[in-house]
């Protein structure tokens, strides 16, 4: 046998190069996750790994009256760590109340690491925090663009804990966080691997007062996250990029297919009871917050595409809205609310790309249905019934919008190019505005 000395003859082909125009790489990352009943009592402990000797909790004003912040605080101190609550967080936050957090930070710090605890408004909030108070600048500076100036964030941050008491936005599992414009009346984002929480403890315990209304709505928003990902173009038909314009969405993948998969089975057998029972039913809350993580390491990776972003504006545009179960203070359409309102004609929309995963779509969510109806009408269809047996709205004209706002809705969605470039096929304006009228009321 001759030996290989390694290097090539003049008779062997040099390795088949890769196509500069064929993408052939996509991205994965989700936090260390610590997931079940009793999870939070161990975050002491958890946040002492990282040598953290002072920590911010932060939470909004109805997860501390429920005492969980404290409780997290006081076993902050018994690992020696110095613990201090932040109650500001705003229920769908705004730049405004981003803002605020920030300075509060800023002026009681500085802080070795955070926690946040609560909902997606809560761990968002926080993921904000960590990033101005760790490297600075405005928070328009990190926006994304064309909103902001979608600057990347330049090193590490703070450990970050994110415990969340809804199921539903995944906010433990992702790079991303959401917050409204106030002065453009829509909703953004700031989106950079650097976010991600360091560590997401997962309680369902901590789920069980969630009413039914905050039930349905925050579920409704993993059954977008997961549709939405499974539904994104792949990530190989788009060209190739550069290593430096890799971005946090890069389009369904093998890995997160997996993820989006098992939480739309998770919610099939779970959503109806934890809406209806879910004040005793430990078992539907465990599902349904394990299947808002699993959707968060799909979507958090592969993207949501237009039922996200007509969701902006929805809800940077209400009027008079005022949702049961929510702080009834000012108007407000809740974020699994207004993602929802347009899915079923958006996945209309999207069903020519790529049928096969629309109908896959429709068996994992509603597996009892019918298959003898008009395919393309599936999944839509699942939707709406879903919807009308936990109590969401139907369509956009249920929260205040009629034929009339609709010219105005659509160049908020269109501002969402960072989502709209993950849908399958191309959408252009005429397109969201059929999209938004045919969502007026859900069939």
């Amino acid at each position: 046998m001759n030996g290989d000395s390694g290097k090539r003859t003049a008779e062997e082909p040099d390795a088949e190069p890769v196509s500069e125009s064929e993408e052939t790489v996509f991205t994965w990352g989700a936090p260390p996750l610590k997931f079940g009943a009793g999870a939070s009592d161990e975050i002491g402990f958890d946040m002492a790994q990282y040598g953290a000797k002072r920590v911010l909790v932060l939470t909004d004003p109805g997860v501390a009256a429920l005492g969980i912040p404290q409780r997290v605080a006081e076993n902050l101190g018994r690992y020696g760590i110095d613990a201090a609550v932040y109650e500001g967080v705003h229920v769908e936050p705004s730049d405004a109340s981003l803002a605020a957090a920030v300075d509060h930070a800023r002026e009681s710090g500085p802080w070795d690491g955070f926690v946040a605890v609560g909902g997606g408004s809560a761990i968002d909030t926080a993921k904000a925090v960590n990033l101005l108070t760790s490297c600075g600048g405005e928070l328009m500076d990190y926006v994304n663009k064309p909103i902001g100036g979608g600057v990347s964030p330049p090193h590490p941050l703070k450990p970050l804990v994110a415990v969340p008491t809804t199921a539903g936005t995944g906010a433990e599992s992702t790079a991303m966080c959401v917050l409204d414009v106030l002065s453009m009346r829509v909703k953004t984002g700031i989106s950079h691997w650097r976010l991600r929480p360091t560590l997401a403890v997962v309680d369902p315990l901590l789920t069980m007062t969630l009413p039914p209304e905050v039930t349905a709505s925050a579920g409704m928003d993993i059954v977008c996250h997961a549709l939405e990902s499974y539904t994104a173009g792949w990530y190989a038909d788009s060209a190739r990029r550069r290593p430096e314009e890799r971005v946090t969405y890069c389009g369904s993948n093998p890995v997160s297919d997996l993820w989006c998969e098992k939480a739309l089975s998770l919610i099939a057998g779970s959503f109806r009871r934890a809406v209806r029972h879910g004040a005793e039913d430990v078992a539907a809350r465990t599902d349904m917050i394990m299947a808002a993580t699993f959707a968060g390491m799909g979507f958090g990776n592969s993207g949501v595409h237009i039922p996200h972003a007509n969701a902006y504006p929805i809800a940077g545009m209400v009027k008079d809205y005022r949702p049961a179960g929510y702080p009834q203070g000012e108007p407000m359409v809740p974020h699994g609310q207004s993602v929802s309102l347009t899915a079923p004609e958006a996945f209309r929309f999207g069903f020519p790309s790529a049928p096969e995963r629309h109908l896959r779509a429709a068996e994992l969510l509603a597996p009892d249905q019918d298959r003898a109806s008009d395919p393309a009408e599936r999944l839509p269809r699942a939707l709406v019934e879903l919807m009308r047996d936990i109590g969401i709205p139907n369509g956009i004209a249920a929260v205040g919008y009629d034929e009339s706002d609709v010219p105005d809705l659509v160049p908020g969605t269109m501002k969402q190019q960072r989502l709209l470039a993950t849908c399958p096929r191309p959408v252009r304006e005429e397109d969201v505005e059929r999209i938004l009228l045919n969502s007026l009321r859900n069939w």
